[in-house]
């Protein structure tokens, strides 16, 4: 017989764990007793599920994160969500108020914790013994790592990290599932019949390991035109690469209108399709066949019915991209390349984000949260590596800023974070987080004073004004310099390269307020 905490600390063992993400609570400390692996900081739950998030995306493995009770996880439950949507591998423990006083509704207690983090995790418990919670923390593991990988949720009393249990039993598990044989067949099928068909890649591909490489080599094979799905959170294909085509756009019309060359398209790893607004017609163009071969249930089951020609293959879409590449005769590429631009030299986004594409170490990593400047990167900043691109599949801000710095603790790469100034205010405290851990990012905040996403987008509902959107008067400099993290500012286009280089030579944390147009 062991303590649950020995007990606990195994399972993670097991499964890799090398550290823990948290911000510390009363209900937590007995956890914390002898811990075998650092410590990660965040000054608030949300910055440390962002890091968390950013450090199993770009590690492969799980995080741990440890969170308080209900006050706690309620300031994680953004990026939990974003989480979520990027079907990223966490496992949450939170504290929960010892079970002797559960019935006197204590202060810091949680009533239903299992039930506060849903829809936004796979698996959540509290369990019913002290002794259980080392076999509930197993199969958490296993929920988050079995496709579509998750976050999962166990709430531990505080009282049971001392009490004794026996050791669980802890297999090693195989969790890929290969797509049924017949059903790449007939997507083969499919895509040999076709003139011209075209390959759309989504994160789901992307968070394979093998899924950049068999996207190569199934497109150089069968001379498809690469399209990355809407709102792809992870690179999708070499954005240099003479068979990509472009990015498609979260609209129903520039969908039909992008896709219309095309008689068969092969969808992988992605809904069909994300929508960021109302639209009306078909979901492709009328007379194109239409596969999609995802590991995720739900994009098969969401496919839009009614269009004949449709049908999906579940299983690991990078085994079945695979597959295609054997079964498919070669073919030449015919297509047309995606085309960058070569903006004015002013301060606007897509002139800075040009010089970052051009003065970035070779390697560099890019994780984006700047919605206005989303256009401008696809012209100016191409994605050239693979594990070289991450933003969040949930559209819920605050989670790139702290994302960049798990990424770079999970990876020797140079990590630019590129972020807008609304964007990096959601989780400003990370920087101190970043200060502590001295993680090599170089934060570049896109400031234009306002939340312009929301005012572009105002004109989709006949608005011309938004109130609310003014952040006029923020020195990010003068925060980022307060929490340790040296840092420029940037207004006139002569100073913007040694700016950038003196950002992307220092080997820990910097930030450059870059004030855009």
């Amino acid at each position: 017989m062991v303590t649950v905490r020995d007990a606990s600390f195994a399972v993670f063992a097991h499964y890799g764990v090398d550290r823990l993400f948290g911000n510390p609570g009363s209900t937590e400390l007995p956890m914390l007793k002898g811990l075998p692996f650092p410590y990660v900081m965040g000054l608030n739950e949300a910055v440390v599920m962002g890091m968390a998030d950013g450090y199993a995306r770009a590690s492969g493995k799980p995080a741990l994160v440890n969170l308080h009770s209900s006050a706690g996880t309620g300031h994680s439950l953004g990026n939990l969500f974003t989480a979520y949507r990027n079907n990223t591998p966490i496992v949450v423990t939170a504290g929960q108020q010892a079970r002797s006083i559960l019935p006197h509704d204590p202060f810091l207690g949680a009533e239903r914790p299992s039930e506060f983090p849903r829809p936004f995790v796979k698996y959540s418990i509290e369990p019913a013994r002290a002794e259980d919670v080392p076999l509930a923390l197993a199969r958490a593991f296993a929920v988050a790592l079995t496709p579509p990988m998750g976050p999962v949720f166990v709430s531990i009393p505080v009282d049971d990290w001392e009490r004794e249990c026996a050791l669980p039993l802890l297999p090693d598990l195989s969790l890929a599932t290969l797509p049924d044989p017949a059903g790449v067949q007939r997507i083969a099928g499919m895509l040999a019949d076709a003139k011209n068909p075209a390959l759309i890649i989504g994160t789901g591909l992307a968070n394979n390991p093998d899924g950049w490489d068999a996207a190569i080599a199934l497109a150089e094979k069968a001379g498809l035109p690469v399209w990355a799905a809407p709102y792809a959170a992870r690179e999708t294909f070499p954005e240099d690469h003479p068979q990509f085509a472009g990015f498609l756009a979260a609209w129903r019309d520039k969908i039909n209108s992008a896709l219309a060359p095309y008689d068969a398209l092969l969808v992988v790893g992605a809904p069909v399709f994300t929508y960021h607004v109302e639209g009306h017609g078909p979901h492709w163009p009328e007379g194109a066949a239409l596969a999609a071969l995802s590991e995720d249930p739900a994009h098969l089951s969401n496919l839009p019915g009614g269009t004949a020609g449709s049908f999906g293959v579940l299983g690991n879409p990078a085994a079945g991209l695979r597959q295609l590449a054997d079964l498919l005769p070669a073919r030449a590429f015919t297509g047309t390349s995606h085309q960058l631009i070569d903006p004015a030299p002013e301060m606007k986004a897509a002139y800075v984000l040009k010089r970052i594409a051009a003065l970035r170490p070779e390697n560099a990593v890019i994780v984006e949260e700047a919605p206005t400047a989303r256009g401008p990167e696809h012209d100016t900043l191409p994605i050239r590596r693979k594990g070289g691109f991450y933003t969040c599949a949930s559209g819920g801000l605050g989670y790139s800023l702290p994302a960049a710095i798990g990424v770079a603790m999970a990876q020797d790469d140079k990590v630019i974070a590129i972020l807008g100034d609304g964007s990096a205010m959601y989780t400003i405290q990370g920087l101190f987080s970043a200060f502590q851990e001295r993680a090599n990012a170089s934060f570049c905040i896109l400031n234009n004073s306002a939340y312009a996403a929301l005012t572009g987008f105002s004109g989709e509902f006949g608005m011309n004004h938004v109130p609310g959107c003014d952040l006029g008067g923020l020195d990010f400099a003068k925060l980022a310099e307060g929490q340790g993290v040296p840092a420029r500012s940037v207004s006139r286009v002569e100073e913007l390269d040694d700016a950038l280089a003196w950002s992307f030579a220092q080997t820990g944390p910097s930030l450059l307020d870059i004030r855009i147009a």
